[in-house]
């Protein structure tokens, strides 16, 4: 029966793999991967020996029909990203919205994602969240900024070290240096770490230890 394996990864540590995901990637006839050779270093930690493509955001415009055509013949697809849930600031959703269109069965497993245990360990109220994973870079950043400012409920962001510290001076400007945030780096991995307090303090922390890593963000709303 042709069906669409959503499949979480782990965001660092190999470990943080569930039983049912390495069972599905074994099974099924195809594993679409962002990066091959990343997700090849998972395969091999688990000895799986599946046959693996490329999916990724700069080709799966082109070949999100092909895909669809493998699985109309009565095939099985996992698709998998480099690090957590796809089509959650990854690579996935047109995939899976034109098996839904095509009434092609998909099935999300559940399983990995960054912002789920930083906004956990945030502190901050988590009953309650809104996700914006990464803010637009140039065009439109302002203006949502501006938006966000007056969201009272917590903020999860992603945002990679080379612009951490530009996203917490606007912060500061935005929302003032006050507004509590919690900043956690690397989740899972040996150097996992996370940065509590007012933006201004975090901010200056960030303004004597260069930030490495891949970062989420959780900010206090107003």
């Amino acid at each position: 029966m042709a069906k669409l394996f959503v499949v979480p990864t782990p965001i660092g540590n190999l470990e943080d793999f569930t039983f049912r995901a390495v069972r599905i990637l074994e099974e099924v006839d195809l594993i679409l991967a962002e990066d091959t050779r990343t997700s090849a270093k998972l395969m091999a930690y688990y000895q799986i020996s599946t046959p693996m493509r490329s999916h990724h955001m700069y080709n799966e415009h082109k070949t999100v029909e092909k895909w669809i055509e493998f699985l109309s013949d009565g095939k099985t697809i996992a698709l998998i990203t480099d690090a957590g849930t796809p089509a959650i600031s990854d690579p996935g959703f047109l995939l899976v919205r034109e098996c839904v269109k095509n009434d092609i069965k998909v099935d999300c497993l559940p399983g990995a994602t960054a912002f789920v245990p930083a906004l956990v360990n945030s502190g901050l109220p988590c009953e309650k969240f809104v996700f914006e994973g990464f803010l637009p870079q140039k065009k439109g950043r302002q203006t949502r900024l501006k938006i966000l400012a007056e969201e009272t409920k917590t903020m999860v962001f992603y945002e990679s070290p080379y612009r951490v510290k530009k996203t917490l001076a606007q912060f500061v400007e935005y929302m003032g240096e006050d507004r509590n945030v919690s900043v956690s780096r690397e989740i899972s991995k040996k150097f996992e770490e996370t940065i509590r307090g007012s933006v201004a303090v975090v901010l200056a922390h960030f303004e004597t230890k260069e930030p490495k890593g891949e970062f989420v963000i959780v900010l206090e709303g107003k």
